[in-house]
């Protein structure tokens, strides 16, 4: 059969899916996007993290027919979607009161005044798109070490971040509970959200 899916805010049209075929194959093999691990294909490890229409979801425990027609967000997405959840928060702030794009914002130093406006204009033709904020903030803190894990935690760290901006450690725990990590010990994984979620308040100012 053929699935239909955007994945990342393309369209794609996977042919000749079996019915037992999982979102997550379709994605690796068929889509060539193998961001998202597999590990355990029980949906107990998390690696495999993706968004399906905004919920995160392990896409080893969907089957592929169940995507058809939604929207799929990959840890490949991911920097891209928060440069449009950023261009699209900055807009409603302007909107909403003065300030040229160019300028520094009060309390806000120069350096990040320039990542800010750096990355308001990324995207363009010929331009590379900026990490995600959760992405340079895993790098950051150290909270990368085989790196099998990390994008199932990016995923979900970014959703966690874009529904609760300032997510309690509890909060953090609970969104994150789902994705096993055998290397870090989960601190530095749980200080890099807590710096994801530091500067993104930082740039709102």
């Amino acid at each position: 059969m053929r699935v239909n899916i955007t994945v990342n805010g393309r369209p794609y049209a996977a042919d000749d899916v079996w019915e037992g075929e999982s979102l997550l194959y379709v994605l690796r093999e068929r889509l060539g996007l193998p961001g998202s691990k597999n590990a355990c294909e029980q949906g107990e490890c998390g690696s495999c993290t993706v968004r399906l229409d905004g919920v995160p979801v392990c896409a080893c425990l969907v089957a592929a027919g169940q995507a058809e027609g939604r929207e799929v967000l990959t840890v490949e997405g991911l920097a891209d979607h928060a440069r449009r959840r950023s261009s699209a928060t900055a807009e409603a702030a302007e909107a909403a009161g003065p300030g040229e794009p160019g300028s520094v914002r009060p309390g806000e130093s120069e350096a990040a005044g320039a990542v800010r406006r750096g990355a308001a204009g990324a995207g363009r033709p010929g331009e590379s798109v900026p990490l995600a904020p959760v992405q340079r903030a895993f790098i950051d803190a150290g909270a990368v070490q085989c790196g099998f894990c990390t994008p199932g935690l990016l995923v979900a760290a970014d959703e966690l971040l874009e529904r609760n901006p300032d997510p309690s450690d509890a909060d953090i725990r609970e969104a994150l509970s789902g994705n096993l990590c055998r290397c870090t010990g989960y601190e530095k994984i749980l200080d890099a959200v807590r710096l994801a979620a530091a500067r993104t308040a930082g740039e709102a100012v």
